[in-house]
């Protein structure tokens, strides 16, 4: 490793350290500003972050909506992101006693929820506003999940954040030999949960969805797990409130049967919570590149940083192929 990236890692870890140990001593109003200000500052400080952002909301919303609207929502979805960071730390602050009074629960079969505290369950999320939160309140509530987390290039930060996201008794796990432990921990009557809506390379545990009409390429962990201990997917969403709390909220399970697969089960999880991104797009992470590969043949636009790869045909074949589906875009 070179000096100018140790001194860079060590600089980042002082930026976060200092986030960890100063956040949790601001009152709630303060912190919610602290938030709002950062995301207004990446916003404007992060060119290439903000170009994607704004294609990619135009890709999706540019025969609805003005520029002036989608740049607002780019803007918000820093906004939002950047609270995220802050609530990540400020969580510290949350205990069972307290929590409901920032978080507003609201299972729609709550029935089912209880029953699989004991039996376990699959749980899914996308990046969408506070969804560390969802983790750590059902920690709170004795549901203790075993999560796969991306590891940061730099490994200090993944230390810190996997310290702030055990706080309420899940273990944080990386990709790699995720699927093993998490079989294990399933079969104990564990739970498992992921977050669905980011690119991996194409590979074997990797899956095709369309998302807004495009195809792209997700983990199918999660499908993968469902098939092999017939256990419910529960999706979950947090949605922000005007007044700075959340609505944490449960759909109702998604069953399978022996006809589905990977993409079937990848795909109707993402179908959950389309609907809601679209309907309040700002919460999610339009600054990422969630179409990274495009597809052969492509009948619909993509945004320019998408490359073609072959290893991303071959997923899409399988996938498609499987399900009976087309291969139009």
């Amino acid at each position: 490793m070179s000096i100018w990236k140790k001194i860079r890692y060590r600089l980042e870890w002082l930026g976060l350290a200092w986030l960890y140990f100063s956040v949790p001593l601001l009152p709630r109003k303060v912190s919610r500003a602290l938030g709002r200000g950062l995301g207004n500052a990446a916003f404007r400080f992060d060119k290439r972050g903000r170009t994607t952002a704004i294609e990619n909301l135009t890709l999706v919303f540019g025969e609805e909506k003005s520029s002036e609207e989608i740049e607002e929502i780019a803007r918000d979805s820093y906004r939002s992101f950047a609270l995220t960071v802050v609530d990540q730390f400020w969580s510290r602050r949350l205990t069972r006693e307290n929590y409901e009074e920032f978080c507003h629960l609201d299972f729609d079969d709550m029935e089912l929820t209880e029953r699989v505290r004991e039996t376990g369950a699959i749980w899914v999320t996308p990046h969408y506003s506070n969804f560390e939160w969802i983790a750590l309140i059902m920690g709170f509530r004795d549901y203790k999940f075993t999560i796969v987390a991306q590891d940061f290039k730099n490994p200090s930060l993944t230390d810190l954040y996997k310290k702030n996201r055990e706080v309420s008794g899940h273990e944080v796990i990386p990709q790699k030999g995720a699927i093993i432990r998490l079989m294990k921990n399933l079969k104990r009557g564990g739970h498992a949960a992921f977050l669905t809506d980011l690119n991996i390379v194409p590979s074997k545990p990797a899956t095709a969805i369309k998302c807004f009409g495009r195809k792209t390429c997700v983990t199918a962990i999660h499908a993968e797990l469902m098939k092999r201990t017939n256990l419910p997917v529960i999706p979950g969403i947090c949605v922000p409130r005007e007044d700075g709390t959340y609505d944490v909220r449960a759909f109702p399970a998604l069953h399978f049967g022996p006809e589905d697969n990977e993409q079937t089960i990848a795909q109707a999880c993402w179908d959950v919570f389309e609907p809601v991104i679209r309907e309040n797009p700002a919460p999610w992470l339009w600054m990422y590149k969630h179409w990274r590969y495009l597809p052969e043949p492509a009948e619909v636009s993509y945004p320019s940083y998408t490359n073609r790869s072959k290893g991303f045909d071959e997923v899409c074949a399988r996938a498609f192929r499987s399900t009976g589906g087309t291969e139009g875009s």
